[in-house]
């Protein structure tokens, strides 16, 4: 496809040197980027005067009272660096005139081998036994795992990223059930894939993944009611979007031992959080410190994406997509 277009300044909130690069090479000298480290808020909108453009990563803050002073400054134009777009007020973006586009799919193999990598460490111990080996420890005792042939994995919110793990678990043996508002039939018979209801899912599952985006009716998908509902020792994966975890609902269930093992690399809180070095800070989130106690608690901190290939699909993504506004076409990528 041709553009014609003029070059965008564009605002990058929210800046990681692992990415830095990539987006520089694939905007090429067609936009003017303006790298900025704090992420977007009432108090740093300020750092978008003069750009047309922002460009936005999870934990930004799009409400509509940020969204408002964007429009004062004359930003016309969100670039998402991310699938979700749950942090944009887009009914506020729409009244503003702000066009939205995401990055609906980067890598899917990404999220979904990540996810398998958690499922496997927590299964296999394999954090505390590194841990161990470091200090002269090669005591296996406590270190029992179990075979995932034949285990039973309920898969919530079967997109792309949903799919790719449901054939990765497969391979492994595992008995898959399915949950997503739009189920795909033909790839379920495909792979051998039952789609039942959230109910039946967590009564039946040995493991359960969470990959729906985050929306009223999935926020605290896991909470206390449903957790009533699920195998005793349940292991539970969240590589989707934080709050679709009740986390103090959690953390009782892994004090009686309803939970088993947890993994997360999307946390509630997240936001004060992650992405950044706080090894010298006093933590302050009581909660997740709370979780950090547990032997049976993995935490990553949102780096499921994190690949080489993801992070070249995120920076051509957002260039196409800035391309397409800067010439004023239609996007594909465009939330609307």
């Amino acid at each position: 496809m041709s553009f014609y277009f003029c070059r965008m300044k564009t605002a990058v909130f929210s800046t990681h040197n692992f990415e830095k690069e990539t987006l520089t090479k694939a905007m090429g000298r067609r936009h003017e980027l303006h790298f900025q480290t704090p992420r977007l808020s009432a108090e740093t909108a300020p750092l978008a005067a003069g750009c047309a453009a922002v460009c936005l990563f999870v934990n930004d803050d799009a409400s509509a009272p940020v969204l408002e002073q964007l429009a004062g400054l004359g930003v016309h134009y969100i670039a998402l660096r991310s699938a979700g777009f749950n942090q944009v007020d887009v009914a506020a973006a729409r009244r503003l005139g702000i066009r939205v586009a995401r990055v609906p799919a980067y890598s899917p193999y990404a999220v979904a081998e990540h996810t398998v990598a958690l499922m496997l460490a927590l299964n296999r111990k394999i954090h505390r036994a590194h841990n161990r080996v470091r200090e002269g420890n090669f005591s296996l005792d406590g270190l029992t795992g179990f075979d995932m042939q034949g285990k039973t994995v309920g898969i919530i919110g079967v997109g792309k990223i949903g799919q790719k793990l449901a054939q990765i678990l497969r391979g492994f043996g595992c008995r898959v059930l399915a949950s997503d508002p739009n189920p795909d039939s033909k790839w379920a018979a495909q792979h051998e894939v039952v789609y039942v209801s959230n109910e039946a899912l967590f009564a039946a599952s040995d493991i359960i993944s969470l990959h729906a985006p985050l929306t009223p009716q999935t926020q605290h998908l896991v909470r206390e009611e449903t957790l009533s509902q699920m195998k005793d020792g349940v292991m539970i994966i969240n590589t989707g979007r934080g709050a679709l975890i009740h986390t103090r609902d959690a953390i009782r269930a892994l004090k009686c031992g309803k939970i088993g093992y947890l993994g997360l690399d999307v946390y509630e809180e997240e936001k004060e959080l992650f992405f950044e070095d706080r090894s010298a800070e006093i933590l302050q989130d009581d909660i997740i410190a709370r979780l950090m106690t547990f032997p049976n608690v993995l935490i990553t901190s949102h780096q499921a994406f994190l690949t080489d290939t993801a992070l070249q699909n995120i920076a051509d993504t957002t260039a196409h997509n800035l391309d397409c506004f800067s010439a004023g076409s239609s996007c594909v990528n465009e939330v609307r």
